[in-house]
């Protein structure tokens, strides 16, 4: 009922705010005798992690994961494994200004309209500061997936594609480009623009919305189910959910709606005795189930709504007044939402890969 769970046959909750003193999750379902230990984990947190340039939050948070339960002698047990990070810079006083007053595009208003009652320290629950406890799940949810089919035998890779108006050259896409930049951007010549119009929005005190894009390669075929719990379906849900997603698409996405039936459809051969596909525009996916080919998604997200500009809002007692929200906030959150989205789609594919495992026996 809550609704802070996500998975079935590989399950994780997690719990936390903001500015409280800790952040964590409750990961279920993972199998037993898999080599699990925190530097497993940490090496994802890095990427996420606030404050490593000027183009994010400079909240100093050292993301250190610990593994408090599930594990025994470096291999997991089978049992629910429990993983927390501490917050240690909190700036509380920062927000005292707009205790009374909601943000305009932020959840401040719909929260307190549910609860009767909000955090407005950073947000609370709903801050972004969530997605580190998604990124440490997911951690766990790559060792599952190669556990069960092999060291390395799937490569996730997020990509910032899009800043604002602003985006990437699909001509100069090269993987290596992601880990040589402040953005996760796969195109040099794109990230070295994105640096001069990040640098005029911050200064300006506004922000910028953003879209990327991740990618699975090596998915076996056969994953996902044909109706309601279709692959797609759950990678969809999973992306919304995280904080700022507005817009998800799998494949081609929007563009499949100009396309012709002869130009959508991903035509096979056979090559080497393999079935080989001579287009992805269904991004992997066919009828709910994946194909065997790369998993492609994008989603977009919406600037952040904590900007120095001034905006006109409203007060807990419903006078109309302005707010300008102080603090230290991604000028494009989208940037470090790149290991999120990598995350998320490697906690749906290990669910889905133990629940085709259960069903059928095989993978």
């Amino acid at each position: 009922m809550p609704g802070n769970a996500f998975g079935q046959a590989f399950r994780f909750e997690t719990w936390g705010e903001s500015h409280g003193a800790a952040i964590g999750c409750v990961v279920d379902g993972v199998p037993p005798l898999i080599p699990l230990a925190e530097p497993d984990l940490q090496v994802w947190l890095d990427k996420r992690r606030p404050g490593q340039s000027r183009f994010t939050t400079q909240r100093r948070e050292p993301d250190q994961v610990r593994i408090l339960s599930g594990v025994f002698e470096g291999r997991t047990t089978g049992t629910p494994i429990a993983l927390m990070i501490e917050n240690q810079d909190q700036r509380s006083k920062d927000y005292g200004e707009i205790a009374g007053k909601f943000r305009p595009g932020h959840a401040d208003y719909s929260y307190w309209k549910k609860y009767g009652i909000r955090d407005y320290r950073g947000g609370g629950r709903s801050s972004a500061r969530e997605t580190a406890m998604r990124v440490a799940a997911g951690g766990v949810a790559r060792k599952v997936l190669d556990a069960v089919l092999g060291p390395g035998a799937v490569t996730i890779r997020g990509a910032l594609v899009q800043i604002g108006r602003h985006r990437v050259s699909r001509d100069n896409w090269d993987w290596a480009a992601v880990e040589d930049n402040p953005f996760f951007c796969p195109d040099r010549q794109a990230a070295q623009s994105w640096e001069g119009v990040l640098d005029a929005t911050r200064k300006a005190g506004s922000s910028l919305g953003a879209v990327v894009e991740v990618v699975a390669e090596g998915v076996p075929p056969g994953l996902g189910e044909p109706i309601y719990d279709k692959l797609d379906a759950d990678l969809a849900k999973a992306m919304m959910s995280i904080n700022a997603v507005k817009a998800v698409e799998i494949g081609a996405g929007f563009a499949a709606a100009e396309l012709s039936g002869e130009e959508n459809a991903d035509e096979m051969r056979m090559v080497d005795g393999k079935v080989a596909f001579l287009s992805n525009q269904a991004g992997g996916v066919l009828g709910g189930i994946s194909s065997g080919q790369d998993i492609v998604v994008r989603f977009a997200v919406k600037p952040t709504s904590s900007i120095l500009m001034p905006r006109r809002t409203i007060d807990l007692e419903g006078n109309e007044t302005e707010i300008v929200t102080k603090g230290r906030h991604d000028p494009c959150v989208g940037i470090r939402a790149v290991p999120v989205g990598e995350a998320m789609m490697a906690l749906v594919l290990a669910d889905h890969l133990l629940r085709q495992r259960a069903q059928t026996g095989r993978v």
